[in-house]
């Protein structure tokens, strides 16, 4: 009880301090608006009345102020929210599970992620970070924030046009399943061409040595597409109980997620568009709500392991 009540008194300090540094941050970048402000109306008052020359020197003495000042302040912010992440989210992420480790500049590996055979495009552009690892019971478990996007480039007249495409945004999870898969199951959203795949899959159509596989759960079918090289491991893997659970978990998400089972492990990707951790800069650090939206989804992935009965080992590594 000591040790808590002192864990809540530090944090409160960590907290109270990061304030005066935020209030700091936060009334520089307001004084920056103002002045970019003032520089547009002090340039559109110039051309008003037929003076643009005093217009643009206004202007320009006014943005380059508010740039200055905002350069000046950029170490002070990356400092902030480092020290935000590294006291405060670490401590707080300890009330889920003490065995939690929180490593901000890391993520889920690039190569993780193509491995985990989650989605069928590799990435051209790939950032993770805000990597959290931890046990419960007997099962080891970790996640992080992952944007992965494609490009495409296409002729125009000026030249070559690149854009850029989602692939995944969002969180990836991945835990030890403590078996070694023969091959890899992939369990994802059904989209049209997933559609047609289940529909053709009667007489068991295939993707190269890929098939897909219909399991015994409707409800299952209708909202997954299952692929995988050995139609009776996947079976083994996704029994009754686990489709049920899948289900379950699947309902508590905004949007359908993917599952695969690979290398003896399981990993879940769950679509987000919300970036977690981050230090506030125009509201305060002393708000009661401060780390309810990032606690939420931590004890959330927490209890993934509990959801899937993860901890039941009905199979041993082989």
């Amino acid at each position: 009880m000591d040790s808590e009540l002192n864990s809540k008194v530090n944090l409160q300090e960590i907290l109270n301090t990061l304030e005066v540094d935020r209030k700091k941050i936060s009334e520089t970048y307001k004084t920056c608006y103002i002045l970019f402000g003032l520089a547009i109306v002090i340039l559109v008052i110039g051309l008003l009345i037929r003076f643009p020359a005093l217009g643009f020197i206004g202007f320009l003495v006014s943005a380059l102020i508010a740039i200055l000042m905002h350069f000046k302040i950029d170490d002070d912010v990356k400092q902030y929210k480092a020290d935000y992440k590294t006291n405060v989210v670490a401590s707080a992420l300890k009330t889920v599970n003490e065995s939690f480790v929180f490593a901000p500049l890391s993520g889920l590996s690039e190569y993780e992620f193509v491995s985990s055979e989650l989605f069928t495009t590799e990435p051209d552009r790939y950032k993770t970070q805000d990597l959290i690892t931890g046990t419960t019971d007997k099962t080891s478990f970790w996640f992080a924030e992952v944007h992965a996007e494609y490009k495409t480039q296409t002729q125009t007249k000026n030249g070559t046009r690149t854009e850029w495409h989602t692939i995944f945004e969002g969180i990836i999870f991945a835990a030890d399943f403590n078996k070694n898969f023969n091959v890899s199951t992939v369990v994802r959203p059904k989209s049209f061409g997933a559609s047609l795949g289940a529909w053709f899959s009667k007489n068991v159509f295939s993707f190269g040595n890929t098939e897909v596989v219909q399991l015994e759960n409707t409800e299952f079918d209708n909202k997954f597409v299952t692929y995988s090289k050995n139609q009776i491991e996947a079976r083994y893997i996704l029994t009754p109980a686990m489709m049920e659970r899948i289900l379950a978990l699947n309902n508590k998400s905004d949007e359908t997620i993917s599952i695969s089972f690979i290398h003896s492990k399981m990993y879940i990707a769950f679509p987000l568009s919300q970036n977690y951790f981050e230090a506030p800069i125009h509201s305060s650090l002393l708000a009661p709500d401060l780390l309810t939206d990032d606690l939420s989804i931590v004890k959330f992935m927490h209890d993934i392991v509990h959801e899937l009965d993860l901890n039941t080992r009905i199979w041993g590594k082989e």
